[in-house]
């Protein structure tokens, strides 16, 4: 398993939304996972199951297993900004 790590500045993690987004090669850009809270969270179905979201007071993690040669890409995430 792996964890990606997005690190934040400038505004509150504890309130704050996040998307996770990638782009495989040569393909367009795909929705992951958006993220709030465990009790308040969204996960595509191609990553159900395999790709969890987190945070701390400072970050937002994107946590994966099982990978497959599909899940190689650019991963980006993206504040939700109100």
């Amino acid at each position: 398993s792996h964890k990606l790590t997005c690190a934040c500045s400038g505004f509150s993690v504890g309130g704050a939304y996040m998307h996770w987004i990638r782009q495989a090669p040569g393909k367009g850009l795909e929705w992951i996972i958006y993220y709030y809270s465990d009790s308040y969270k969204s996960t595509a179905q191609a990553v159900q199951g395999r790709f969890t979201a987190s945070k701390d007071s400072s970050n937002f993690y994107l946590h994966t297993s099982q990978l497959t040669p599909e899940d190689s890409a650019v991963h980006y995430c993206a504040r939700v900004s109100h």
